[in-house]
């Protein structure tokens, strides 16, 4: 049985993408940057095993496509929501719900999604805020790993990428048994 009932929103920075890493042009948009270890099999592994993947991410929608097609990842993402054509940014529920909008979901569905992200208050916060699973990624220590408030504290804690394929088929292992 390999239905996947899960689907799965990605941030870019510093989940998939290495802050770090980003070259920038005088307008402020990323002409490329590298992955940091392993999220690019992290994002190819679960789209081969037949998850929807969407990218929920705050900056330029021309950065996300130089960088994502750079990596040879632009075609993994079923969607891409992307903050400067959302007019809003994370945690605004506007971000989480065009996300699941355009990949036909609704609320009622939003117990299915998980939110994977490196902020907790802008991606945890934000899935939290909705009822989202929230998988707060530790990789960095650019931005706080301790939440501010219950409204971040994250389901999940992971601390690189590749542990995200073992708990995405723990959760959607969950739902499918859960469904009546």
């Amino acid at each position: 049985m390999n239905e996947k009932k899960l689907v799965i929103f990605l941030d870019s920075g510093d989940t998939i993408i290495d802050e770090t890493t980003e070259v920038r042009d005088s307008e402020g948009i990323v002409l490329s940057a590298s992955v940091i270890p392993d999220a690019d099999v992290m994002v190819k592994t679960l789209y081969n095993r037949g998850y929807t993947l969407v990218l929920v991410a705050d900056g330029d929608a021309q950065s996300f496509k130089n960088v994502f097609k750079q990596q040879g990842l632009y075609d993994y993402f079923t969607a891409m929501i992307i903050s400067e054509n959302i007019k809003a940014t994370k945690p605004s529920p506007r971000m989480f719900k065009a996300a699941a909008g355009a990949i036909e979901l609704n609320e009622a569905d939003y117990s299915r999604i998980v939110m994977v992200g490196n902020n907790l208050s802008r991606d945890i916060k934000g899935a939290n805020a909705l009822g989202i699973t929230s998988v707060f990624l530790s990789w960095t220590s650019r931005y706080p790993h301790t939440p501010a408030d219950e409204s971040e504290r994250p389901d999940y804690t992971i601390a690189e990428p590749l542990e995200l394929l073992e708990l995405v088929e723990k959760l959607n292992a969950a739902l499918l048994n859960n469904v009546s």
